[in-house]
């Protein structure tokens, strides 16, 4: 479509994505609910693949199941082939213990819809519409491992929207990279012969304890957070083994290079203390910061206004929503949104069993129908409005080349 076919024809087309949603609309709501009632955790979201899938399949699209030979991805094509081609990236992963907290069965239901919605206008409009299902969000880097082997190469953007206590253009994603730690000591009965002992979870207390002191002189947007897994067997035998995992988090991939030393000192100096070996294992991929890409999100957020809903900054409505995905890694190889829609009050935090709930409550429903016509609006405007691609390729350029300086 050039620049003589004017707005009004871009807007008959987002007037016919819109219906297409409609139409579909309590298929997609029936979708993510059966997801919700159905938590699969990373890489074991078999339910959620199957479901999806078939969905695409029966709309016509051009379906591989356990893409990239990853038993859990999906991918789906449509429209002209070698035209402009804009990813909709679903997850569907749960939560251990409280299920779809993050609300996943949105993401999934939400993307798909939008897929189905852009490819009605696909072959109008000569582009191409690629729907990838991404395994492993909640600490697996699904999507790390697809961009790896290949899923986006020929991409020339992607999106997804995600739930939260409020629509927002975006949120705060900061890097990580998470960290396994195992402590070995020797064993020796705790009242007859402690000094025999070298004390595994001595070794793990002191180093957690390192880390609490390490907080107050880190940056206040730098997270670091750990657990034991496991401790010892009984209490009078000095534990000859412990271990525990780590989060280690900073606002960029670069930042968080000079942070994670300071993490491993601490945790080698409570093993050195305690007389302890200790054995590190960063847990690849990191998940990278998120590049917002703000010609996008333009796009969305007048998108977004069109379904009724009005998306704030998080710094100006007061609602921060921080944490770290790997989609944070795709926006570092294509130009990538990664937008917040409401589906539960702002003082309701994501991640826990109360948000769960509301991701299969009315306000979830509305937002897997208002998000996919969102994110289908905004892959008419990258095929249809002169130079929005374009905008967007070229401030993501410019964003990586900031990014690495």
């Amino acid at each position: 479509m050039n620049e003589a076919s004017g707005t009004a024809d871009v807007g008959a087309l987002k007037e016919q994505v819109a219906a297409e949603v409609d139409r579909r609309a309590g298929v997609l709501i029936d979708v993510a609910h059966q997801i919700h009632e159905h938590p699969e955790l990373c890489y074991e979201e078999r339910f959620a693949h199957d479901i999806l899938a078939g969905l695409l399949e029966t709309e016509h699209f051009e379906v591989e199941r356990h893409a990239y030979g990853i038993d859990t991805a999906f991918v789906a094509r449509a429209g002209r082939s070698g035209g402009p081609t804009i990813a909709v990236l679903c997850e569907y992963d749960a939560l251990p213990g409280i299920g779809h907290a993050c609300g996943h069965n949105i993401i999934a239901s939400a993307g798909v819809g939008a897929g189905i919605a852009a490819a009605s206008v696909a072959e109008q409009l000569g582009g191409r519409v690629l729907v990838l299902g991404t395994p492993a969000e909640e600490g697996g880097g699904g999507k790390e491992l697809l961009i790896r082997r290949g899923a986006l190469d020929g991409v020339d953007a992607a999106m997804m929207v995600h739930p939260a206590g409020a629509d927002l253009v975006r949120m705060d994603v900061i890097a990580i990279h998470q960290l396994k730690v195992r402590y070995h000591g020797e064993a020796a009965h705790a009242a007859a012969f402690p000094h025999k002992g070298r004390n595994a979870l001595d070794a793990a207390v002191l180093g957690y304890i390192n880390v609490a002191a390490l907080r107050q002189h880190i940056k206040p947007n730098e997270r670091v957070h750990g657990i034991f897994t496991h401790a010892g067997d009984k209490p009078n035998i000095v534990p000859s083994f412990a271990a525990a995992e780590w989060y280690v988090r900073s606002p960029t991939l670069r930042s968080l290079e000079r942070l994670k030393p300071r993490v491993v000192a601490c945790l080698e100096a409570g093993a050195l203390a305690a007389g302890c070996e200790i054995e590190l294992e960063w847990q690849d991929p990191a998940y990278a910061d998120m590049i917002d890409n703000r010609s996008m999100l333009e796009l969305y957020a007048a998108n977004a206004a069109l379904t009724g809903r009005k998306l704030a900054d998080p710094a100006d409505a007061g609602v921060p929503v921080v944490g770290s995905t790997d989609m944070g890694n795709v926006s570092y190889v294509v130009p990538s949104i990664h937008p917040m829609i409401k589906v539960a009050p702002a003082h309701v935090s994501i991640h826990t069993p109360e948000f769960a709930q509301y991701t299969a409550s009315a306000d979830g429903d509305a937002a897997v129908v208002d998000g996919a016509k969102a994110l289908a609006m905004t892959v008419v405007d990258l095929w249809s409005r002169p130079g929005a691609l374009a905008a967007a390729k070229e401030e993501f350029a410019r964003s990586v080349a900031e990014r690495g300086n």
